[in-house]
């Protein structure tokens, strides 16, 4: 279930004291394993090593409470971001923490898992970390400047987050449909939302059965809105929530979540751009922001808008 990830052959083979954790499926691909030790110089952290918790798609109960249990037991472990599995990291295990934040709670995910002392903790930052990047590349006026829309393909916890920062953004879109292949899965945000008091009518709840479903709904959204692939497709899974002969809305920002992958929404969007006006994010942003923040969390850091961005070109030297 673990394996242990580190770019410096030295402190492989010296075995820092200190470790931090990244609860995933394919840990060793991803780029924070070349970032990490990057970050912890620029940062000042007490170790550069990073180790990678690596569970299946279909993870039992008893894994993830495993896992859990080596990170709260093992006083070398600081703590770990965890990417998949955060939701079912919540269902599995969220009675092993001494505290959780309220979108833990709320949003039934965890994406920080850090100590305080004898404490173990567990947050969602995902809130936090999806407007951070939603304000990367889309005005601050967008919504009501232009009528446009959000449609965010996934109900998972990606999907949750979003949902819930574009509810509290203070230039919240008209209209905000996310779409699931199972109503169980939409039935469990719209009680996420019910609870946080989000407005009546802001959100549409649609199950999507097919690709072609999916397409529709894209296609039926006004220019300029964001369409955000939240599903994971592309990424842990190959595939994309919709088909290639989705037509997206003239203007409209596709948003792939994912950085790393076969990303075939990402590829389905360049190449409509390439016919019409549109707007093509990949998850790279997302990516630093929702390290950051953790990395943040687990050391008890506070970072400003330069530290991070002093974090996005030493990430960027290694992509």
């Amino acid at each position: 279930m673990t394996s242990s990830l580190t770019t410096d052959p030295v402190a492989a083979a010296t075995t820092p004291a200190d470790y931090m954790g990244f609860v995933g499926v394919t840990t060793a691909s991803s780029s924070i394993m070349k970032v990490f030790p990057l970050w912890a110089d620029i940062l000042g952290l007490p170790t550069r090593t990073l180790i990678g918790h690596d569970l299946p798609m279909d993870a039992t109960p008893v894994q993830y409470r495993a896992m859990v249990e080596q990170i709260r037991d093992d006083p070398h472990h600081r703590g770990a971001l965890v990417t998949t599995h955060k939701m079912n990291v919540y269902a599995a295990a969220s009675d092993l923490f001494d505290e959780l934040d309220p979108f833990a709670v709320s949003c039934a995910e965890i994406s920080s898992i850090s100590k305080r002392g004898p404490l173990l903790s567990g947050r969602a930052k995902d809130p936090i970390t999806v407007d951070l990047a939603l304000n990367d590349f889309l005005p601050g006026d967008h919504f009501a400047r232009t009528g446009a829309e959000v449609v965010i393909l996934g109900a998972g916890g990606s999907g949750t987050a979003l949902s819930w920062a574009l509810a509290e953004r203070a230039d919240a879109p008209a209209r905000i449909t996310v779409t699931a292949r199972s109503q169980e899965k939409l039935d469990h945000l719209r009680e996420v939302h019910r609870q946080h008091g989000t407005r009546e009518g802001l959100i549409e709840y649609v199950v999507t059965a097919t690709p072609e479903d999916a397409d529709a709904v894209v296609a039926a959204a006004p220019a300029g809105s964001v369409i955000a692939n939240a599903t994971g497709l592309g990424k842990d899974r190959p595939g994309s929530p919709l088909t290639d002969a989705v037509v997206f809305p003239e203007d409209a920002y596709a948003w792939e979540f994912n950085y790393r992958g076969s990303l075939e929404f990402l590829h389905q969007a360049r190449a409509q751009a390439a016919e019409q006006p549109l707007n093509v994010i990949d998850g790279w942003r997302y990516f630093i922001h929702g390290w950051s923040q953790v990395v943040a969390d687990v050391f008890e850091l506070d970072l400003t808008p330069e530290i991070v961005e002093r974090l996005a070109d030493a990430a960027e030297s290694v992509r």
